[in-house]
């Protein structure tokens, strides 16, 4: 207990209000600055987001931003990173956890929209609509995204139908389907980004799936 003849405010630096700020852990103020970029995003209607407008949020100068990444559209590759992991990890669950076929496919194509659906922002990542303006590898990056669940979804649908033994053409009828859910995603992602976040992107899922399968 601080003596009687020192003021709290030297005792106890928390009360102090010049007290030096508590330094933040490796990698805390990174991650702050996806959070808020992430939290931007989910802005219905946002206009471009720019590095101003994000260290305004955060209450920093434009320079703390660039003491961690080099530019905007670096900010943007954490968030696609963070993207790709979280989804392609749930991928390869779903590819342990569920034979192969019509049902594995179905439950990959119900996470992703489900990813879109608790992460407004990441969704806008996801169809572009984050990235116009931005640097063109951007794009490329989540066109590629779409490019690896296709094949996933092509791959678990043939090996289905081979096992099956029904299919007579189970490449073609698996690249076919894998496609128009491909497509079915993109679209509906976009239209969740696009409606404002109004229109869910799981709206009877079940029957469309059932639909294309």
């Amino acid at each position: 207990m601080p003596p009687d003849d020192v003021p709290a405010s030297t005792a106890d630096p928390a009360l102090d209000p010049v007290a030096p700020r508590k330094r933040a852990r490796p990698g805390e103020r990174r991650e702050q600055i996806l959070q808020a970029l992430a939290a931007m995003l989910e802005q219905p209607g946002g206009e471009r987001i720019t590095t101003a407008a994000l260290a305004a949020r955060l209450q920093v100068s434009e320079a703390a931003l660039y003491r961690h990444f080099a530019s905007k559209a670096q900010m943007f590759e954490a968030l696609i990173d963070f993207i790709e992991a979280s989804v392609f990890g749930l991928v390869n669950q779903i590819a342990q956890r569920e034979p192969a076929g019509a049902a594995r496919a179905a439950r990959i194509v119900t996470m992703v929209l489900q990813f879109g659906e608790k992460n407004p922002g990441m969704a806008r990542v996801m169809v572009g609509d984050a990235l116009v303006g931005e640097h063109e590898r951007l794009q490329e990056r989540m066109n590629l995204l779409f490019d690896k669940l296709e094949a996933a979804l092509r791959q678990s649908l043939r090996e289905g139908a081979a096992g099956d033994g029904v299919a007579a053409t189970p490449e073609a009828d698996a690249k076919v389907a894998a496609s128009l859910l491909a497509a079915f995603m993109a679209g509906r992602l976009q239209r969740f980004a696009r409606s404002g976040f109004r229109r869910s992107p799981l709206d009877q899922l079940a029957a469309c799936l059932a639909r294309i399968l």
